[in-house]
């Protein structure tokens, strides 16, 4: 989501999703989509107790203003809780109490927005270069009530890491926005020394470590380590890479050049 729409290819909703063609946006969503499936009731519940309330009312926003807005596929609605508000929601386990978050190439707020709801003890500032996609998060956190715990920044993550003010935050997230490389280059340097990046991946992650564990320590951060959160409670778990930014490394210029496999140089 992020890398392709800083750099001018196909957009993605988040998770990676893709939100599908302007010209079938339906003009009235059925809020109903979004309800809660009996099923996923119990899940729901352990992961957000008092809060669920808070994140029924985030979950028809996506399905009907996120929807409309083109920040989710309408196919993804009825997937909400299961394929978006749990799954990003047991992320939560890798997370220290009191932590600033810094949820990268927001979108829709995803997961970013759903920590804040199921953790009132965080700070989340949702980073989204997007104008679009920032006035929907803006207008989610105030309709949520969540001004106190949560901040939308529009930017790029190279830009907020650097500067006379820079972006810091103890956890750095980002769910399924680029391969972990770029992913390492443009979040590790938004991690206080000793913070992590917390990146949500699918199946290729195993594969992803083993492809990019030299660049990610070349970047500062430590060997990736491969958790399923909410095992037990959510089928299937969330699959997330865990980087400890161990050693400083300043963030990678905007602009250089990549060797590609092939051996030109490419830009990012």
């Amino acid at each position: 989501m992020y890398g392709d729409d800083l750099r001018g290819g196909v957009p993605t909703g988040p998770g990676g999703t893709p939100p599908g063609p302007p010209a079938v946006r339906p003009e009235s969503p059925d809020p109903a989509v979004a309800l809660l499936p009996p099923e996923l009731a119990e899940a729901a519940g352990r992961i957000f107790g008092a809060r669920l309330d808070l994140a029924a009312a985030y979950a028809e926003l996506l399905a009907t203003d996120g929807v409309v807005r083109g920040l989710i596929g309408p196919r993804e609605a009825p997937r909400i809780w299961d394929r978006h508000l749990l799954n990003c929601a047991v992320v939560g386990e890798l997370i220290p109490t009191d932590a600033t978050v810094i949820d990268v190439g927001s979108g829709a707020g995803l997961p970013g927005l759903v920590l804040a709801i199921a953790r009132p003890d965080l700070q989340v500032m949702l980073l989204e270069p997007l104008a679009r996609r920032t006035a929907f998060l803006t207008e989610a956190v105030d309709a949520l009530g969540l001004e106190d715990s949560v901040q939308v920044l529009r930017g790029r993550a190279e830009e907020a890491a650097v500067g006379p003010d820079p972006v810091r935050g103890d956890v750095v997230t980002a769910r399924a926005v680029a391969p972990l490389d770029r992913l390492a280059a443009w979040c590790l340097p938004l991690a206080a020394p000793g913070g992590r990046l917390l990146a949500l991946k699918g199946a290729s992650a195993a594969d992803e470590i083993v492809e990019h564990a030299a660049a990610v320590h070349r970047l500062g951060g430590a060997e990736p380590v491969l958790h399923r959160c909410g095992e037990g409670i959510v089928e299937p778990p969330a699959v997330v890479v865990e980087i400890v930014r161990d050693r400083l490394v300043g963030p990678t210029p905007r602009g250089s050049a990549k060797k590609s496999r092939g051996g030109k140089s490419r830009r990012r």
